[in-house]
């Protein structure tokens, strides 16, 4: 049977062997724990502890700034040791609250949460409000905002992203075979918040098993069915996945509800789940640490706010000093020249690799093969933006629709020049949505 999928896309390396038949581990942090109040898209947390405050595992620490922002909690307890700017993987600096973990993980008394099905809509959204559940998939757009459109009538399918397309990562794997039922659950919670809404679980047919077992356990869900995907990056990108599962399409002026559609990850699912049922915030996720860089390559369940050198160091450090380290996979992560830096809510994978095949490798001239545009999602003509950038050429970047490119980097991966282009059409792009933006708020 013909797998569902989308135009062009690439087939790298995956990777995924090194991880994905290994059980997650727990960790506890030992050291202390930095909580950046910027972990998702719109205006930063605002802080509620000051220095010298104990705080409790589960203790809101800094409230949201704005309708689209999100509380932070504490994930251990412990006292506040400061609140000043940190570094992010990202290389950012961004004002954080640091707290010195005191080892007993003493915890909050949790809420006393009504059943699910005697939860109206409003109280299931200010519960995944309230913990401060947002998109882990990497966006880390607030959930309740995103279940919160303006015409829910209009949804038809809420898609569980489960394709985790980007090579190496497998922390989504994990979660699919060791707590499925944090999944559909949270898919569950997010379906019944749309009354003319069915559910469907998307995966890659590179993970049969999780397949098989999703399968399995949704036979008896009416509105629930699993979809097999073709195996291609970016699959799991938001415009594929939607493609793919529903032949409907959405450009870089839409939002998926325009197209009657809620797309959530893997991870936020089992947050959505865990916030209705339980009560309980946002505090711990599934991170990779992997690449042939690392000793024993393995997922681990952490919370966050824990440093990332405390997770190489238990996956047994390095067999050799890494050419590159990226925060996340290696099509859409980015090199990071620091270990120091805390998981946060969109931590998805530490790729630790023994070689720089990108530095390695001199670029050259366009020879016109036109692969780049066989392979881009968007069908764009990634040469021609790039060569629009590299002339400054504004006028003809837009014109030639370069804010449609989603930055998979399917063009520069493809390209036998190899020619950085979806760096070059990144930049661009960003300074373009910028104007964007502010041409909206005029």
């Amino acid at each position: 049977m013909p797998r569902a999928t989308f135009p062009g896309g690439v087939h790298p390396y995956e990777g995924k062997e090194l991880t994905m038949d290994k059980p997650m581990k727990t960790i506890l942090p030992k050291g202390d724990m930095v909580y950046p109040v910027s972990q998702h898209i719109g205006a930063p947390a605002k802080p509620v502890v000051a220095v010298g405050d104990r705080v409790l595992t589960g203790q809101l620490i800094a409230e949201a700034g704005g309708f689209v922002s999100a509380p932070v909690y504490a994930t251990v307890s412990g006292k506040v040791k400061a609140i000043e700017p940190r570094r992010l993987a990202t290389g950012a600096m961004c004002n954080s609250i640091i707290v010195e973990n005191d080892g007993l993980y003493e915890e909050v008394e949790w809420p006393r949460m009504k059943p699910v099905d005697e939860m109206t809509t409003e109280e299931k959204i200010e519960a995944i409000r309230n913990a401060g559940v947002v998109g882990m998939g990497g966006a880390g757009f607030p959930t309740a905002v995103k279940l919160a459109p303006k015409e829910p009538d209009k949804i038809e399918y809420v898609i569980a992203n489960c394709a985790e397309c980007e090579p190496y990562l497998t922390s989504d794997y994990r979660r699919m075979i060791e707590e499925p039922e944090l999944v559909i659950g949270g898919l569950k919670i997010a379906v019944s918040l749309f009354p003319n809404a069915q559910g469907i679980i998307a995966i890659e047919d590179n993970k049969p098993e999780a397949i098989r077992k999703m399968t399995e356990l949704t036979a008896d869900e009416e509105k629930i069915t699993v979809k097999a995907l073709q195996t291609k990056y970016p699959q799991g990108g938001e415009r594929m996945i939607i493609y793919a599962c529903t032949g409907r399409s959405i450009n870089s002026s839409m939002l998926p509800a325009d197209a009657g559609c809620i797309v959530d990850n893997t991870d936020t699912l089992a947050a959505i789940y865990r916030a209705v049922t339980e009560g309980k915030p946002l505090m711990e996720r599934i991170v990779t640490i992997t690449g042939d860089a690392i000793v024993d390559p393995c997922n681990y369940k952490v919370r966050i706010g824990m440093n990332y050198r405390e997770l190489i160091d238990d996956a047994g450090g390095f067999v050799t000093e890494p050419a590159k380290i990226i925060s996340g996979g290696p099509m859409m992560g980015f090199a990071i020249f620091d270990l120091d830096v805390p998981t946060t809510k969109t931590a998805s994978a530490m790729t630790c690799l023994t070689k720089d095949a990108v530095a390695e490798i001199e670029p050259s001239a366009c020879i016109n093969c036109a692969k780049c545009v066989e392979v881009c999602p968007e069908r764009l003509i990634p040469k021609d933006l790039a060569d629009a950038v590299e002339h400054n050429d504004e006028e003809r970047f837009v014109r030639q629709y370069g804010v449609e490119c989603i930055e998979c980097g399917s063009c520069s991966y493809i390209c036998p020049a190899r020619r950085q282009l979806a760096q070059l059409i990144k930049g661009m792009r960003k300074i373009q949505l910028g104007k964007r933006a502010a041409a909206a708020k005029k």
